[in-house]
């Protein structure tokens, strides 16, 4: 009888593809691992400027360097909310956000109803403008709206509600190139912000929406219209405790 062979049979050398199948998942973490540390970058940085951003005044926007250019110039001094008379803040808040101080940055209800009536006046918070003139640009594209919803409740949690408003009205459009309260109320009306009545504070929010196309010290019949609706809110918000977060 003849004897078996018992010489092994050479192993079958490995194919490309079956070395490459355990490759393929740490080839998959380690992408994984640089997209979430990209992430965790860019979340951290964000959290760092609006950190600096609660105590350091924005020395200017994209918007305002922007006109700048276009215009040769622009009109706009900072000045501390405690130098601004308070009915100018609550005129701000009764004319753009008159729920400013009981939501978290975007205000459902107004949502709800700009959907409802077809339209998006109304339904961005004085934070998402605050953010979108700041730290974004002007537009409405897809891209900004998310960065914008992105951010805003970022600067709705490092933020004090008063420096989110004091930020606004230092940064505010109020007519070509007069950016801010204090360049407005001097452009508009010669005095300093302190000294705004609660008429000449109510026309100028009233210009806010429009500032290209509506006046302030020359106001149509609509536009005092909608400045005497402003004064009357800003009554009803300082009466019912909607002033308190930046008033106290």
């Amino acid at each position: 009888m003849a004897k078996r062979s018992t010489k092994a049979k050479p192993k079958p050398k490995p194919s490309l593809k079956s070395m490459a199948a355990p490759m393929r998942p740490a080839w998959r973490k380690r992408l994984r691992r640089i997209v979430w540390r990209g992430v965790a970058i860019c979340i951290l940085g964000a959290v760092a400027i609006i950190l600096v951003g609660r105590v350091v005044n924005p020395i200017t926007t994209v918007y305002m360097f922007s006109e700048g250019r276009r215009l040769g110039s622009i009109d706009q001094l900072w000045v501390p909310i405690e130098e601004i008379a308070p009915v100018m803040a609550r005129s701000v808040v009764a004319a753009e956000d008159a729920n400013f101080c009981t939501h978290a940055g975007f205000d459902v209800r107004a949502i709800k109803l700009a959907i409802a009536e077809g339209s998006s006046r109304g339904a961005s918070t004085l934070t998402q403008q605050t953010v979108k003139n700041v730290y974004l640009w002007h537009g409405r594209t897809w891209v900004r709206k998310a960065l914008e919803a992105a951010i805003t409740p970022l600067v709705e949690l490092l933020w004090s509600k008063r420096r989110i408003l004091e930020v606004y009205l230092n940064v505010a459009e109020f007519d070509e190139g007069v950016f801010g309260v204090e360049a407005a109320s001097r452009h508009y009306f010669g005095v300093g912000p302190e000294a705004l009545s609660a008429k000449q504070a109510s026309q100028l929010a009233a210009v806010l929406p429009s500032p290209k196309t509506r006046s302030a010290s020359r106001p149509s019949a609509r536009l005092q219209k909608r400045a005497a609706q402003i004064r009357s809110g800003a009554a009803t918000i300082r009466a019912d405790g909607r002033s308190d977060c930046f008033e106290s």
